[in-house]
């Protein structure tokens, strides 16, 4: 009996001495650490889920060595066309006109196929003296340009692809116009063949960032022409009829900066919508711009889901900016700036493309189907671990 009970002493005893042994290996400095970094990794990589990873290949397009592109390209429009990626960039020019670039590619992320030439150009810019007729980013804060079509939106619609963008010709007339291709002469560039452009915005008012919807809502062309104060959408019946037998679209007018800020929030002042809305099954996936009061240098990107039936509804919205001005490339011209104007969808990963401070084209990733997941159930991004963390 005493044998018996010494064997069980000595088996609680070593019980003890391995548990301990264990205990303190588990909560031993280094290994603390590790566990520590590994719960860390794990929040960042879900957190990660709401955020846009930025491309190593960034910027994608850069200024080119043609007259009309020579100073700076940005702010694309994308589309998905015949297992290919098509951007409609604005290029500057030297002589501070902004055009209409093209580039193609078959992955989204490398473009080795660029037009040496514009595929469009605004019409009759205003008669300014010739020594103003140039590149000036000090004298033009849009861009450093003076005239022409700035920051294209672009989708596809029944077979035929729909372009809106900015008509500048000065501070004291910027409108919002549209023209229009059929995919076949697009996908066989034949550029000459727009039809337009068509002014959507009335005369005497300065509007500029309106969206059409990818497809019709109702039997009608859906037009996103403000989501602040609120969100607002005209529908026409025809994108050609709109200031003709139809009216021009009435939208609210005034500084958007004027309207008091958003509180407690990253987006205090609502700049506009960028991409056209892309359609999911929980709802329109609408990105936009906004600076927050605290840091008004600085555009950032914003993303909300609008109701599929009523997309006038905003049913999520994100509690933080999705991608911030802070890399280089997002500096290096006009500091503080991303500004996204094209948007697309390739085998589950959404691609933004956007313009770096004001100069050159880049683009950032993310898995689609994680990403509006994580907008609907409030994941916060974290954007200090996004800055360097560049993946394709």
């Amino acid at each position: 009996m005493d044998f018996i009970f010494l064997i069980n002493i000595f088996a609680l005893l070593f019980s003890f001495f391995v548990a301990g042994a264990l205990l303190g290996a588990l909560f031993s400095k280094t290994l603390r650490k590790k566990l520590i970094h590994a719960l860390h990794l794990t929040r960042t990589l879900y957190v990660k889920r709401l955020s846009l990873r930025r491309s190593s290949h960034n910027p994608i397009l850069k200024p080119g060595k043609h007259p009309w592109m020579a100073e700076a390209v940005l702010n694309p429009a994308a589309l998905v066309l015949g297992d290919r990626t098509h951007l409609l960039y604005r290029a500057i020019g030297t002589d501070g006109v902004s055009r209409l670039g093209y580039a193609s590619s078959s992955d989204g992320i490398i473009f080795n196929e660029r037009l040496p030439y514009p595929v469009y150009v605004a019409q009759k810019p205003r008669n300014l003296p010739g020594h103003v007729r140039k590149y000036s980013p000090v004298l033009y804060p849009s861009g450093g340009s003076w005239g022409g079509c700035e920051d294209p939106r672009m989708v596809s619609i029944e077979g035929r692809i729909y372009v809106t963008f900015n008509m500048f010709d000065g501070w004291d007339y910027i409108r919002v116009a549209a023209i229009s291709i059929a995919e076949s002469d697009f996908l066989t560039k034949q550029f000459w063949k727009w039809d337009g452009p068509h002014i959507l915005s009335r005369p005497g008012e300065l509007q500029k960032n309106w969206v059409i919807f990818p497809e019709k809502i109702g039997g009608k062309y859906a037009i996103l022409h403000s989501i602040t104060p609120t969100v607002e959408i005209a529908y026409r019946d025809a994108i050609e009829d709109v200031g003709v037998t139809e009216p021009f679209i009435k939208s609210w007018v005034g500084s958007r900066s004027a309207l008091p800020a958003r509180e407690d929030s990253w987006d205090s002042f609502v700049r506009g919508a960028g991409p056209p809305p892309l359609k999911t099954d929980h709802g329109w996936l609408l990105f936009y711009h906004a600076i927050d009061e605290r840091e008004p240098g600085r555009y950032k990107l914003g993303a909300m889901l609008l109701d599929l039936n009523e997309p006038t509804k905003i049913l999520h919205r994100v509690a933080a900016p999705i991608l911030s001005p802070d890399e280089t490339y997002e500096n290096h011209g006009k500091p503080g700036i991303v500004y996204a104007c094209g948007a697309v969808v390739r085998e589950g990963t959404l691609f933004v493309y956007y313009g770096g401070a004001d100069k050159v084209v880049c683009v950032a990733t993310t898995a689609l189907d994680t990403f509006v997941d994580a907008l609907i159930r409030g994941v916060q991004p974290e954007l200090v671990s996004m800055t360097h963390a560049q993946t394709d």
